[in-house]
């Protein structure tokens, strides 16, 4: 069974989208549906588990084949049917996603495609003027975070042990590097990209904001309300901003990045 550690996602997404309908001819593990926040038109979209999803990699949250292409269908709608609207619908991927799905079967049938379908449409949309935000309420890891989240105008994170970042897990980490996961986590206390926590992740300045919350698994009104307050400035703060991701560059731990740019663009 199913915990409600390992439905977050779920859980938020019934608690922000409310009444809305879920879109019809999605995946079973992909939740999508339009809603109203602060007066604006959103959609909310959601990973989840799917004990019988028809690749077994894909059944505890991943993001597969399936959940790629789906993100990609769910985002180009939004896409084409704000075309000609001044006011485009806002985008928010609520994320909880352990790692994109390994397998023979993904491998041989692209899932790089998959997830580069996902990645394109988040960012066409965000370039076309949908407001994109990323609400990290889970596990944002690897691939599927790349997929589903990654390419926000801004991204918020809640403050609990439960929500992780990285480019994989913990004892895949330790493995590549050739550590223990105890030697990995003390590498971490002095390296900030190689942490998982969200205080070192905010040092590199890709949060715009972490919320306290009392009930990260399963919302309570008074987090969904001071969540629902988060997303709204994000929303006025996107709508001043630049369409690109330039804001993320500022942090004294970025540095590095910066100097890289500027080198790049001084060659080319």
């Amino acid at each position: 069974m199913t915990t409600a550690q390992e439905q977050r996602g779920l859980h938020w997404f019934q608690a922000l989208a409310g009444d809305g309908q879920p879109l019809s001819g999605l995946p079973v593990s992909l939740r999508v549906a339009d809603g109203e926040l602060a007066g604006q038109a959103v959609r909310y979209l959601a990973v989840i588990a799917d004990a019988n999803n028809p690749f077994p990699r894909a059944r505890n949250g991943e993001v597969g084949l399936l959940e790629g292409w789906g993100l990609a269908q769910a985002l180009d709608e939004a896409i084409e049917a704000d075309r000609n609207n001044p006011h485009k619908r806002a985008l928010i991927a609520i994320v909880d996603v352990p790692s994109q799905a390994y397998g023979r079967r993904e491998e041989a049938y692209g899932i790089h495609q998959a997830l580069a379908g996902a990645v394109d449409a988040y960012a066409r949309a965000r370039l076309a003027g949908h407001a994109v935000i990323g609400l990290l309420v889970g596990k944002a890891m690897s691939g599927a975070f790349l997929a589903h989240g990654y390419q926000a105008n801004r991204l918020i994170a809640l403050r609990d042990a439960g929500v992780m970042v990285h480019a994989m897990g913990k004892a895949a980490a330790a493995r590549i590097t050739l550590r223990s996961v105890d030697e990995l986590e003390a590498l971490a206390a002095s390296v900030p990209p190689m942490a998982y926590d969200l205080d070192n992740y905010a040092s590199l300045g890709l949060l715009a904001e972490v919320i306290d919350v009392q009930q990260a698994a399963q919302p309570t009104a008074a987090d969904l309300a001071r969540v629902q307050d988060a997303l709204s400035r994000a929303l006025d703060d996107i709508a001043d901003s630049p369409r690109d991701l330039r804001n993320r560059l500022g942090a004294a731990n970025r540095a590095a990045s910066t100097q890289v740019r500027e080198a790049l663009r001084a060659q080319w």
